[in-house]
């Protein structure tokens, strides 16, 4: 009796911990809401909102070379963009010139990952460099393609090319596409190293040296190990880099100004908004274009918090 007389109390005095316990982490918890909330509103305001009128313009008819004819059209502008085939010339490039980048920059900044995984002298000197493209302005990147590296006459690249007897090639007008997806490869390449690095470093050596003792030589751990346990790390890198280069703008307007196949959807938006001056038609091809990027994004979150739970499961 004694003793059922001391384990109520203690039984009790649990309960009450744990009471006390479920309080303050509803506190702490009311708190952290609190604190991201404002944060929260602001995107709202500065992402949510600006859509939203987005969409409503996307719903009127209007021409600033008409600013009295303006009137509510319904749904006409998306018939006319879905039925304008400039929408789906726009949006092949797009898929040619982000698809074609994407391989590109995946394939380099997976060589340059391997080399750069290795221990050699300068290693940080060297990944400094790699990176810098990725941190230049996208302008400032294009101009200096356009001029110093590819112009026809004094560009560094036909200079190279003439000193093994091939003639200069004017690169933004006869090869517009290749020029776009040469110069977005340069600049994406040092991301999609980025993620693939960090990929190469989260292998355990001791399987690669497991293998090695098996006799599996360096090609074949590379194929058999390395790229499966790679897989994930390139999904990410694919899907990230396909929603940054759908957005893609300055080398376009700067380099080719959406000449010769390189009419992507945003340059189609700007073009219809700033030099056709239809507001409603553009930003109904804004609508469109977002929705394009939404499901870019969702597939590319879904994975990102599918490696994050595969990496705390480890």
């Amino acid at each position: 009796m004694t003793t059922a007389l001391i384990t109520r109390p203690q039984s009790r005095t649990r309960r009450v911990r744990a009471a006390a316990l479920t309080t303050r982490d509803r506190r702490e918890l009311r708190l952290a809401r609190a604190l991201v909330w404002p944060a929260l509103i602001v995107s709202i305001v500065i992402t949510q909102v600006p859509f939203l009128v987005t969409i409503y313009y996307s719903l009127q008819r209007w021409n600033l070379q008409r600013p009295g004819d303006q009137a509510f059209v319904g749904l006409d502008n998306y018939v006319r963009v879905l039925g304008n085939p400039a929408f789906l010339e726009s949006l092949t490039a797009t898929v040619v010139i982000t698809g074609g980048s994407v391989l590109f920059s995946v394939l380099l900044g997976l060589l340059l990952a391997v080399l750069l995984d290795r221990k050699f002298i300068g290693q940080g000197i060297a990944r400094t460099l790699l990176i810098t493209p990725f941190l230049m302005m996208p302008a400032a990147a294009a101009l200096v393609w356009k001029w110093s590296m590819l112009d026809s006459n004094v560009g560094m690249v036909n200079w190279a090319l003439s000193l093994v007897g091939i003639p200069p090639v004017a690169w933004n007008t006869d090869l517009p596409v290749v020029t776009i997806i040469m110069v977005l490869t340069w600049q994406f390449t040092p991301f999609m190293m980025l993620i693939i690095l960090a990929g190469l470093q989260s292998q355990d050596p001791s399987t690669l040296e497991a293998a090695a003792v098996d006799g599996a030589g360096p090609l074949r751990s590379f194929v058999f190990m390395t790229l499966p346990h790679l897989r994930t790390y390139i999904e990410l890198a694919v899907l990230l880099g396909t929603i940054m280069l759908l957005q893609v703008f300055d080398p376009i307007a700067i380099m080719t100004r959406g000449t010769g196949g390189t009419k992507t959807l945003p340059y189609l938006l700007y073009e219809r908004a700033f030099i056709g001056l239809e507001i409603g038609e553009a930003a109904a091809y804004g609508v469109l274009t977002v929705i394009l990027t939404i499901i870019v994004a969702t597939i590319a979150l879904r994975l990102l918090f599918k490696i994050f739970r595969n990496e705390g499961a480890r």
